[in-house]
């Protein structure tokens, strides 16, 4: 069993590992973690890597809480800002408008926790890249796995060991090739094909 901990738009190098695992667990149990992939992507535009980040309602008191008891911070137009953000970096991108339409309900649904978003997320990225989206979730906090624990990838400070082939970005001639961004920097340029980058 594979266990990850759900996160925004997750990362290349996460859906590798999703791609390539025969059976997927959700981590339930974690403590949220700030600057960490749980309530951020990054996406490439024109002046190179940008942050896209969802506000999250933090407790008076400061006491570890639980990812999934995490609330959005919807007093601020979050969504409208990531889904036009996406629209201007990626709109003469080769699938932006093949995948568009079934993305805009996440940016249009009103979310109360965070973890609803993200498995949103993992909903859409996983039927768009046609993989099998079956997984269950965690009753509690397991220190005991070993071999097929990713939830380090949810870490922003945390490189993965491998990673994907370089593909045409919309900006790399400009910037550089950008490893490791958002899933959706690569659904956007290539596709149906983009699964076969992350296939071992």
């Amino acid at each position: 069993m594979a266990l990850f901990i759900p996160t925004y738009f997750s990362p290349i190098s996460q859906y590798s590992e999703i791609t390539n695992a025969e059976e997927l667990s959700f981590e339930m149990d974690d403590n949220f973690q700030k600057q960490s992939f749980r309530n951020r992507c990054y996406i490439f535009n024109t002046n190179g890597k940008q942050l896209l980040n969802i506000p999250v309602k933090h407790p008076i008191s400061s006491g570890r809480k639980k990812t999934k008891d995490t609330l959005v911070e919807n007093a601020t137009p979050w969504q409208d800002q990531h889904f036009k953000s996406l629209k201007t970096a990626y709109r003469n991108s080769p699938f932006f408008e093949f995948y568009v339409d079934d993305m805009a309900p996440i940016f249009e649904k009103e979310y109360r926790y965070l973890q609803d978003v993200n498995i949103d997320t993992f909903l859409f990225v996983s039927e768009a890249l046609q993989i099998n989206t079956h997984f269950d979730k965690t009753i509690a906090y397991s220190t005991e796995i070993e071999n097929n624990d990713f939830r380090h990838l949810a870490e922003v400070k945390s490189q993965p060991k491998k990673l994907v082939d370089k593909y045409i970005q919309m900006f790399d001639d400009k910037h550089g090739f950008i490893p490791n961004l958002s899933i959706l920097d690569l659904l956007f340029m290539e596709g149906p094909n983009a699964i076969s980058f992350l296939e071992e």
